[in-house]
């Protein structure tokens, strides 16, 4: 099988940093000009691998340190790492996506037994010493339960 440029695409996003994207640009000559075709960013990002990846338009924020830019050409942010509810719902209006929205014991404490469905952890005892709480609806988007969540639920 011949590798292609969508193939090579498909690989080198699973890439671990920049200088594998350059060993590829200088390596095999056919494979020149692949970080241009990324509309995103695979990698976190600095000064100097911005400019390498040129047509990004969608951001993907790894880390909450990840260096952010915004210099005219990105029209959506993608956020990767955790996110409490309320800082979710505090920024909802720009328009960002959120990957990984977690409920926590003060975000029940403002909004509620109902668990969101687009929240994807419940932080450690955010349900804790809820003594009349009986039942419970967590949704199927919930692939993470913290410690002690459920602790000291007599009821």
């Amino acid at each position: 099988m011949k590798l292609g440029y969508n193939e090579i695409m498909i690989t080198s996003m699973y890439f671990n940093d920049i200088n594998d994207f350059i060993n590829l640009e200088i390596g095999i000559k056919r494979f020149q000009g692949n970080i241009e075709r990324f509309h995103f960013n695979p990698i976190p990002l600095n000064e100097y691998s911005r400019k390498l990846f040129t047509n990004i338009e969608t951001f993907h924020i790894y880390n909450e340190n990840d260096e952010i830019f915004n210099d005219g050409k990105i029209f959506k942010y993608v956020i990767w790492y955790l996110v409490e509810y309320s800082k979710y719902l505090q920024e909802k209006e720009k328009r960002n996506i959120y990957k990984n929205i977690e409920y926590t014991e003060e975000d029940r404490k403002s909004y509620g037994n109902t668990i969101p469905p687009e929240v994807k952890s419940l932080g450690d005892n955010c349900f804790s010493y809820c003594d009349k709480l009986t039942t419970v609806n967590i949704p199927s988007s919930v692939s993470e339960i913290g410690d002690c969540c459920f602790n000291e639920c007599s009821s």
